[in-house]
């Protein structure tokens, strides 16, 4: 039976726009080629200012121009981002965290389906890192709050309870129905959750909130 055009047009609508950016033309081929004809995205040729557009960044490695980039496509022009890169060294992990980046692919592992997962968590404002990653920025973070512990009259807007219930979950990647499940919540309430604490906070996703927490030593 053939969908009906009002179907097939709302499916369409539900594509993420994905743009592609990289800093040699090889690397950009390549990963519009991995994206193309997945039926989850639909590649654009330029960065888009609409809602629920994601930035795919490639990089080899990460300098000042790559961060410089980051930042521009975040916060200048609010897209989501991935960013899929070869190395990372452990001063740059966090300052790609606080530029607002949720979603990190190694370039060995950027399978069109790694790719895909990525985008998808970037738009829905999930974090998506490799899990060797995640260990470091926990160990990082944590580092930064013990130096910074014996230092008194540092400011701190602090989490509730429920907030840091949702935070840990999400430090250990679970993604936002297991949370619910593990804690007896709808998912409406999870999302609730992270939106007030990421809006008050004034944090970019995920990835931020759970640095964040890390940092002022709630998990």
């Amino acid at each position: 039976m053939l969908s009906s055009p009002r179907t097939a047009d709302t499916g369409a609508r539900r594509r993420i726009p994905v743009a592609v950016q990289a800093s040699d033309p090889i690397s950009r081929e390549g990963a519009v080629g991995q994206l193309r004809g997945r039926p989850e995205v639909e590649v654009r040729d330029e960065l888009s200012s609409a809602a629920g557009t994601v930035a795919l960044l490639v990089e080899d490695t990460l300098d000042e121009a790559a961060l410089a980039r980051l930042r521009r496509v975040v916060r200048s022009e609010g897209a989501r981002a991935v960013l899929v890169v070869g190395t990372i060294r452990e001063t740059e992990l966090l300052d790609v965290i606080e530029c607002g980046v949720g979603a990190i692919v190694w370039r060995r592992e950027a399978t069109a389906h790694r790719l895909v997962q990525a985008v998808v968590a970037a738009q829905r404002g999930d974090g998506d890192l490799p899990a060797d990653l995640l260990g470091r920025l926990i160990s990082q973070v944590g580092t930064l709050h013990r130096g910074a512990a014996g230092r008194p009259g540092a400011p701190s807007l602090g989490l509730a309870p429920r907030e840091v219930d949702v935070l840990r979950l999400v430090a250990e990647g679970l993604d936002t129905g297991e949370i619910a499940s593990k804690l007896s919540y709808s998912e409406r309430t999870v999302k609730n959750v992270m939106h007030g604490l990421t809006t008050r906070l004034h944090l970019r996703n995920r990835a931020h909130a759970v640095a964040y927490a890390l940092r002022e030593g709630y998990i």
